[in-house]
């Protein structure tokens, strides 16, 4: 009788020990939304703050954590946040864009519960109401694999997170008015490296002989920028959740929205460096900077920074079409990330979305097959889970252009589950369009 209470006891023991090993960890953030003055381009502006930050914090994780994010409305309107490249598995409704989720209304709160399931790699969270980019509350997510998974370079002496984007000096209120008034957007003022202009100098301090880890995000509102260290070569290591073949680049192209890591060496002479962005395919050409400075640097930089490319359009293809994905690196599961045959796949539909502007009763909009989307009052999801009859309809967008005018509606695709579609994306303006393709896995380098 003893014998067996002890193995009942042992087994109930395991049981609960394997109950409690089981389910993934938790992170808890809870986070105050508030304006705040700031003056990136040296001039006061109001901001949206993150519990006083600008930029906001960094998210930190590993793979399959579950993050628990507890977002406080402070502002006189309503808000909202979308998580980039995090993969909304099975449900979207947090996925924070305004047909997905409801917004948080102001002086209430919304708690995120988002799990990184399967996931590594560099990303980043934004603002996806009322214009609010322009004003800040975005930040940096990096998700880091599992101690026993490997990872296909050594452990950097550094890891760091770098914001890049396109900058006004007016307000998202005024900029928004510009929108409303029938006007497109300026040109920007200016750029920001993790919310500082060249007037401030943002520094990278470095060691001689170690290596480091950029997770470079383009948070900016229109344009691609360019990134480089002068006389250092970047090593493309990771796109967006994806490990690369390692290959070495003088600078990288990255477009609205897009993530990537490099690694970069401290074997230069030891002095201070440019760190240089620019436009990409404008006229004219902005320009920022900050510092790479040596620990035991000699002296600061010389002379005027590093030129890169600027309206060349080749190169950043040619760039582009080299990421390759690292097939025998393991992704975020102790296996190769495998081979793709997308190819052999038979293609039951093809969706083919092309962009197009101009004005709709006064005011700027921007239009996808002709169909400018509007707002309805509940969210999509939400009408399509309780079955709400007459907030949208499936197909009330074409599956191609057919060269019509202008005209707004609750635009909304329909398709069969599991289908395998092949979308294209087709841009007719002479500005270079990104498409964010919300709450799923893309592979950006397969």
């Amino acid at each position: 009788m003893r014998l067996r209470l002890a193995v009942a006891l042992f087994c109930a023991a395991a049981s609960l020990f394997a109950i409690t090993r089981a389910e993934d960890p938790y992170r808890f953030y809870s986070w105050n939304i508030t304006y705040g003055d700031i003056y990136p381009l040296g001039v006061r502006q109001t901001g949206l703050l993150i519990n006083g930050q600008f930029p906001g914090p960094d998210i930190h994780s590993v793979t399959n954590d579950n993050l628990i994010i507890n977002v406080f409305n402070n502002l006189n309107e309503s808000f909202l946040l979308s998580w980039n490249g995090i993969q909304q598995r099975r449900n979207s409704y947090e996925d924070g864009v305004f047909g997905t989720t409801c917004p948080i209304p102001p002086g209430k709160n919304f708690t995120y519960i988002l799990q990184v399931k399967d996931q590594i790699g560099s990303f980043y969270y934004y603002p996806s109401l009322g214009f609010h980019k322009a004003a800040g509350a975005f930040g940096g997510i990096r998700i880091l694999s599992r101690p026993r998974i490997p990872v296909p370079f050594p452990d950097p002496a550094g890891d760091y997170t770098v914001l890049i984007g396109d900058w006004y000096k007016s307000n998202h209120t005024v900029l928004q008015a510009q929108l409303d008034s029938g006007r497109k957007l300026p040109f920007p003022d200016g750029i920001l490296i993790n919310g500082q202009n060249e007037a401030y100098n943002g520094s990278c301090i470095a060691f001689a002989g170690k290596t480091y880890r950029l997770r470079i995000s383009n948070v900016g509102l229109q344009n691609s920028l360019n990134f480089r260290i002068q006389n250092h070569r970047l090593t493309l290591v990771e796109v967006e959740g994806t490990h690369t073949l390692q290959t070495s680049y003088s600078s990288v192209d990255l477009h609205l929205g897009q993530s990537c890591s490099v690694l970069f060496t401290a074997d230069q002479p030891t002095q201070d460096y440019y760190i240089v962005v620019n436009t990409r395919f404008t006229n004219p050409v902005l320009t920022t900077t900050g510092i790479l400075r040596y620990s035991n640097s000699a002296g600061p930089v010389s002379g005027p920074p590093p030129g890169g490319p600027t309206i060349q359009i080749d190169w950043s293809l040619n760039q582009a079409r080299s990421m390759r994905t690292n097939l025998t690196a393991s992704g975020p599961r102790p296996n190769p990330q495998g081979s793709y045959h997308y190819g052999l796949v038979n293609t039951t539909r093809t969706i083919r979305l092309a962009n197009s502007a101009g004005q709709v009763n006064g005011k700027q909009r921007y239009a996808v097959n002709s169909v400018s989307f509007v707002q309805p009052d509940t969210p999509l999801k939400l009408a399509d889970y309780f079955k709400i009859g007459g907030v949208f309809r499936p197909g009330s967008i074409s599956d191609n252009p057919y060269g019509g005018g202008i005209y707004t509606d609750i635009s909304v695709l329909n398709a069969d589950y599991r289908a395998f579609l092949e979308i294209v994306f087709q841009n007719d303006e002479d500005i270079v369009q990104s498409w964010h393709l919300n709450g799923y896995s893309f592979f950006v380098v397969g």
